[in-house]
Protein backbone atom coordinates (compact mmCIF):
# COMPACT_ATOMS: atom_id res chain seq x y z
CA UNK A 1 0.00 0.00 0.00
CA UNK A 2 1.48 3.35 -1.00
CA UNK A 3 0.98 5.09 2.35
CA UNK A 4 4.09 7.05 3.27
CA UNK A 5 4.87 8.68 6.58
CA UNK A 6 7.29 11.02 8.29
CA UNK A 7 6.51 9.78 11.79
CA UNK A 8 10.13 9.16 12.79
CA UNK A 9 11.09 12.69 11.73
CA UNK A 10 8.32 14.26 13.81
CA UNK A 11 8.93 11.93 16.77
CA UNK A 12 12.63 12.88 16.83
CA UNK A 13 11.67 16.57 16.70
CA UNK A 14 9.61 15.99 19.85
CA UNK A 15 12.60 14.34 21.48
CA UNK A 16 10.76 11.14 22.40
CA UNK A 17 11.53 7.50 21.76
CA UNK A 18 9.13 4.98 20.25
CA UNK A 19 8.01 3.79 23.70
CA UNK A 20 7.07 7.32 24.80
CA UNK A 21 5.31 8.10 21.51
CA UNK A 22 3.31 4.91 21.89
CA UNK A 23 2.35 5.87 25.43
CA UNK A 24 1.19 9.31 24.28
CA UNK A 25 -1.09 7.88 21.59
CA UNK A 26 -2.22 4.65 23.24
CA UNK A 27 -0.18 2.27 21.09
CA UNK A 28 2.71 -0.11 21.70
CA UNK A 29 6.33 0.65 20.87
CA UNK A 30 6.13 -2.15 18.33
CA UNK A 31 3.20 -0.47 16.57
CA UNK A 32 5.08 2.83 16.35
CA UNK A 33 8.10 0.98 14.97
CA UNK A 34 6.00 -0.82 12.35
CA UNK A 35 4.35 2.44 11.26
CA UNK A 36 7.75 4.14 10.91
CA UNK A 37 9.06 1.26 8.77
CA UNK A 38 5.96 1.34 6.58
CA UNK A 39 4.97 -2.19 7.61
CA UNK A 40 1.69 -1.10 9.18
CA UNK A 41 -0.93 1.48 8.22
CA UNK A 42 -2.55 2.99 11.31
CA UNK A 43 -6.28 3.37 11.72
CA UNK A 44 -7.70 6.83 11.07
CA UNK A 45 -8.12 7.26 14.83
CA UNK A 46 -4.50 6.38 15.56
CA UNK A 47 -3.25 8.60 12.72
CA UNK A 48 -5.25 11.50 14.17
CA UNK A 49 -3.86 10.84 17.67
CA UNK A 50 -0.30 10.76 16.31
CA UNK A 51 -0.78 14.02 14.45
CA UNK A 52 -2.29 15.67 17.53
CA UNK A 53 0.61 14.47 19.69
CA UNK A 54 3.02 15.99 17.17
CA UNK A 55 1.04 19.23 16.94
CA UNK A 56 0.52 18.95 13.17
CA UNK A 57 -2.13 17.92 10.64
CA UNK A 58 -2.44 14.27 9.60
CA UNK A 59 -1.33 15.21 6.08
CA UNK A 60 1.96 16.55 7.47
CA UNK A 61 2.88 13.05 8.66
CA UNK A 62 0.98 10.70 6.38
CA UNK A 63 0.61 10.85 2.61
CA UNK A 64 -0.97 8.53 0.09
CA UNK A 65 0.33 8.27 -3.44
CA UNK A 66 -1.43 6.41 -6.21
CA UNK A 67 0.69 3.79 -7.92
CA UNK A 68 1.74 4.83 -11.39
CA UNK A 69 -0.02 2.98 -14.19
CA UNK A 70 1.99 4.41 -17.11
CA UNK A 71 5.26 2.49 -17.10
Amino acid sequence: MPLYNRLKEYRVRLGVNQQEMGRRVGASRQTISMIERGDYSPSVTLALKIAKACGVQVEDIFSYEEESEHE
